[in-house]
This record gives C-alpha cells, structure tokens and sequence, in this order.
C-alpha cells in the first residue's frame, strides 16, 4: 500500500542546455590508494555550445577521477567556461561511466576507445553552474542532467536542463 502522503508531480522534462568538448592534458595517475585509483584528467581547453549561451572552457580545470574495483569511474569535475561575450561561469559535476566488462579492453586502448559506440557504455552527469553574472544568473538556479561520450583527446557531453 503507497503511503498516502505521496503526490504526482508529473514527469520529469527536459531541454537541450548545450553540447560540450572538453579537450583534455596529459593525465596524471595518483596510483591505487584506500577507495580505488585516482587519475586526474586536466581540462586543456574546449567549446561549448547552445541556444541560450556558447563559449569556451578555459584551462585550468578537470575531472578528479575514481576508478573503482568494479570498473566504474566515478567523475568529480570542476571546469570554467568564458562565454561568447566574456562572462565566467563555474560548471562542476559528478557522475559515472560505467563500462560492460566485455567492452573493457577496448576502451582501456587508447586507439580504440573512440571508437566503442557510447550507446554500449553508461556515462552520466549531473552539472551545476555559479555565476555572478547578471546576464547568466539564471543558471545558478537550474539542475543539469548530461550524457556523456569518448572523443579523440576529448570527452564530449549532450547538456540538458531539467524542467
């Protein structure tokens, strides 16, 4: 029996946000510690790209990744983005890429792994963004949801805005 304090608040909806490339530095292995291996993949640069706004990712930034005993990576991300007309933007996300096992190998080769199709992989986040910019002070106020994929040198995200 549903406990009757429950309610429907509809479905969960959402609107493309923008896309975004992350080209990414030469990663840095901390090696295995106490909760799996810690790898930071820098942010060396990138684009991005929407309806609402577009600029570029600055350097500076990157994902403070977890790889786990069970093959899952789990993102810690903090990047800048400079918009098209100069203003900052804080975008930070966690997330997972979850990779069937027998997709490994493939996507631990560095030839190969842009080429595994991403619908065979789980890779999520979950951004949120600071501004003090007049202009994008709406962004302080929304949840993001995005679909992630391997690209040469880069990973790239499909950005969307929960409604």
């Amino acid at each position: 029996m549903a406990d009757p304090r429950l309610k429907s608040v509809g479905e969960i909806n959402t609107a493309h946000l923008f896309d975004i490339v992350v080209d990414l530095s030469p990663r840095l292995n901390f090696g295995t510690g106490p909760v799996g291996q810690r790898v930071l993949f820098g942010a060396a640069k990138g684009s991005f790209e929407g309806a609402r706004l577009r600029g570029e990712v600055l350097t500076g930034g990157g994902d403070w990744a977890l790889f786990r005993s069970d093959g899952v990576m789990a993102l810690d991300v903090r990047l800048t983005l400079r918009t098209h007309d100069g203003e900052l933007i804080c975008m930070t996300y966690g997330g997972r890429l979850a990779t069937p096992q027998e997709l490994r190998a493939e996507m631990a080769d560095p030839a190969m792994r842009y080429q595994v199709d991403p619908a065979k992989y789980y890779f999520r986040t979950n951004p949120l963004f600071e501004t003090g910019s007049e202009q994008y002070l709406w962004l302080n106020n929304v949840v993001c949801v995005g679909k992630g994929y391997l690209v040469e040198g880069a990973v790239a995200y499909k950005i969307f805005e929960v409604l």
